[in-house]
């Protein structure tokens, strides 16, 4: 991250490029002992979050991410009643999966308090369900809760991570996809954030599809959507299906959305041309979506 003059910009170095915004004030910052926090207000796109340097959301265009993360997901379950969100500590996602009426409990799974109550501060439009009887929030490692958490638990999994370094590395690979396989009944749905497909296909993509496959999710798809504030403003979630498919969704009519809908999800699973059959390894080349 640089900070020069009143602009903040996130460099990508490896691919040459960066992404930056005017802001006018550092409202926060905060180093825990996980990761730095900052919060600056920007000239144009609202608030801004971050965390070790990447931007994690802003206020024009959080919806995006936060919709696409939690409805595709929900729609795609039958009847989704308990819901465990691990990550996800700015509680955006949060709020998009208490829209759906079905669901009777929702649990989020963060390791670092000081990002929910950062959220709490600066973003209370994120955080405004945090209160709803239905929520439990926990600060502690996703990964040792899962290992702990009962079989057959929870109807939909959304792994609303940071990016797959550091302690968030272990929330991309089999051993982790495993343990939510197994707390997820069946019929069940995993989502995963899983980058840009733009920059991160062999890198990211490509290897969550066959950890997935090799922790016994044998239905997958990765739906891609746009967030203008994140790397290559592209950007992808991965599903892992048990007992369902990714196409037999619901059609899900939700007051004050502002992406997500049953247009939207069907374009989400169209894979772009040069993609081939990444986004659905499991089907044959030339196979729909």
């Amino acid at each position: 991250m640089t900070l020069d003059t009143d602009w903040f910009s996130e460099p990508l170095a490896s691919e040459g490029v960066a992404f930056s915004l005017r802001v006018t004030s550092k409202l926060h910052e905060e180093r825990t002992p996980w990761q730095y926090i900052e919060v600056y207000e920007t000239a144009h796109w609202g608030r801004l979050l971050v965390i070790d340097g990447c931007v994690m959301l802003t206020g024009r265009d959080n919806f995006l991410y936060h919709e696409m993360m939690a409805h595709p997901a929900l729609a795609t379950h039958p009847a989704p009643r308990d819901v465990l969100v691990i990550g996800g500590g700015d509680c955006g996602t949060l709020r998009e999966v208490l829209r759906h009426e079905s669901v009777t409990r929702a649990v989020q799974v963060d390791i670092d308090e000081a990002v929910t109550r950062a959220a709490e501060r600066f973003f209370p439009e994120l955080t405004a369900g945090n209160d709803d009887p239905r929520v439990t929030l926990r600060f502690e490692d996703g990964v040792a809760y899962l290992r702990q958490a009962p079989a057959a638990s929870f109807d939909v999994v959304i792994i609303d991570s940071t990016d797959p370094v550091g302690h968030a590395a272990g929330l991309f690979g089999a051993p982790f996809l495993s343990d939510v396989r197994r707390v997820l009944r069946s019929p069940g749905v995993l989502v995963q954030q899983s980058e840009s497909p733009l920059l991160h296909a062999e890198s990211v993509i490509r290897p969550l599809h066959g950890a997935l496959a090799e922790a016994g999710f044998a239905a997958r798809a990765t739906l891609h959507f746009p967030v203008p504030s994140y790397p290559s403003g592209w950007w992808s979630a991965t599903l892992g299906l048990l007992g369902l498919e990714p196409e037999a969704y619901r059609t899900v009519t939700l007051p004050e959305l502002r992406y997500y809908s049953a247009a939207m999800h069907q374009a989400a699973l169209t894979p772009p041309a040069f993609c081939g059959t990444l986004f659905r390894p499991d089907r044959p080349a030339g196979g729909g979506t």
